[in-house]
C-alpha cells in the first residue's frame, strides 16, 4: 500500500557531504514519524534521526551538529543532509516512515526503504 524510494547514497570522501531522499508514495493520509536508520556491516541497526508531524527532531550523538534532518509533508518525503562525514559513518542508510494512515483505514503502520549504501573513504 505504501512504497519508499530512498536516493542519494554514494561514495564520498572524509569530510564531504550528501544527501539522502526518500519519498513515500501510495494513498496516505498522515504520517506521524519519518526517519532515518544505519546498518555497519556486523552492527546492529540505529537510529541516525528522525521527526515529527510537528516538525520535532532527534538525532544520535555520534551525528549532531553535522546531519540535518527535514521532511516535505505535501510531498511525504524526508531528507538527511549528511556534512562532515566520516568513515564511521559508512552503513546502509534505510529510511523509516511510523504511523502512516491511509485512505479509507484507521490503521497506523510502519513502512522500511530498501536501503542506500553510504560509504565514506579516507
Amino acid at each position: 500500500q505504501v512504497q519508499l524510494v530512498e536516493s542519494g547514497g554514494g561514495l564520498v570522501q572524509v569530510g564531504g557531504s550528501l544527501r539522502l531522499s526518500c519519498a513515500a508514495s501510495g494513498r496516505i493520509v498522515s504520517i506521524n514519524t519519518m526517519g532515518w536508520y544505519r546498518q555497519a556491516p556486523g552492527k546492529q541497526r540505529e537510529l541516525v534521526a528522525a521527526i515529527t508531524s510537528g516538525a520535532s527532531t532527534n538525532y544520535a550523538d555520534s551525528v549532531k551538529g553535522r546531519f540535518t534532518i527535514s521532511r516535505d509533508n505535501a510531498k511525504n518525503t524526508v531528507y538527511l543532509q549528511m556534512n562532515s562525514l566520516k568513515p564511521e559513518d559508512t552503513a546502509v542508510y534505510y529510511c523509516n516512515v511510523a504511523g502512516v494512515r491511509v485512505v479509507s483505514s484507521i490503521r497506523r503502520d510502519d513502512y522500511w526503504g530498501q536501503g542506500t549504501q553510504v560509504t565514506v573513504s579516507s
